[in-house]
């Protein structure tokens, strides 16, 4: 079942391939990450994404589908009209 799951979060993600998106992650010990950047690329187990140059230190991250299952991740895509609307869950 959880099979599926992942499956279903990966290709709710694959449309918005090369749209701006805002990642919001945990991390750990109370910390929240929020970082915007385009979606890059889909793969079987992970998503990678191309973070904003002027924000970041890091020119790109991955996170895996699971980490949108475990709620590790939030992923919020940018709609047409500038707006984050679209969050990808579980």
């Amino acid at each position: 079942m959880a099979k599926n799951t992942l499956l279903e979060i990966k290709r709710s993600l694959e449309p918005h391939v090369g749209q701006k998106i805002m990642l919001r992650a945990n991390g750990g010990r109370r910390k929240t990450i929020e970082r915007s950047g385009v979606l890059e690329e889909t793969y079987p187990s992970v998503f990678i994404v191309k973070l904003d140059q002027e924000q970041n230190a890091f020119k790109r991250v991955s996170y895996s589908y699971a980490d949108i299952l475990t709620e590790s991740v939030e992923v919020t895509v940018q709609s047409n009209d500038g707006e984050f609307r679209i969050t990808i869950h579980q």
